[in-house]
């Protein structure tokens, strides 16, 4: 599968959003939580069915990293399967979906009761993430697009 960073990209009805991610970050620190068999990321998971993308994303920030705070839409990244040739058009995942990106101002850093799939949660600063995240080098242009936002700026910012 190919996957590429469109930072900013426009959510639209028309965009097939599969899942959603937050680049939590308090005092200068960045979050990443452990998940099950994944290694360290950002917060994220599947938007489940009747869930708006924002109550996904609220939803799994508080899952997996036991945070709240205010949200801004960063970018997305699409998924698209044209050179997979072994793509089940019967499967479980479209022919082309985006994960979207949020940076969350966190407000609210709750006990870690490692209830759901996440083990542990790290504060480090931006400098040290791509020393610990398992994932693709688009985390580090994920994380670069976070920390250039000012957290007074309101692109669709949203508190619970």
């Amino acid at each position: 599968m190919k996957l590429t960073w469109m930072p900013r990209l426009e959510l639209t009805e028309s965009l097939i959003v599969t899942s959603v991610h937050a680049v939590c970050i308090k005092d200068g620190k960045v979050l990443l939580v452990q998940i099950k068999d994944r290694g360290f990321n950002y917060p994220g998971g599947h938007v489940e069915a009747g869930e708006s993308i924002e109550e996904a994303l609220l939803r799994e920030t508080y899952e997996e990293g036991y945070v709240k705070g205010t949200v801004q839409y960063i970018g997305s990244i699409e998924v698209n399967h044209e050179e997979n040739l072994s793509f089940d058009v019967n499967g479980m995942y479209p022919f082309i979906a985006y994960q979207a990106f949020f940076r969350m101002d966190v407000t609210e850093c709750l006990p870690f009761l490692s209830e759901n799939e996440s083990s542990s949660r790290i504060w480090l600063d931006p400098s040290e993430v791509p020393f610990i995240i398992n994932d693709h080098e688009l985390a580090k242009l994920i994380l670069s697009e976070a920390l250039t936002l000012n957290s007074s700026e309101t692109l669709g910012s949203t508190s619970k």
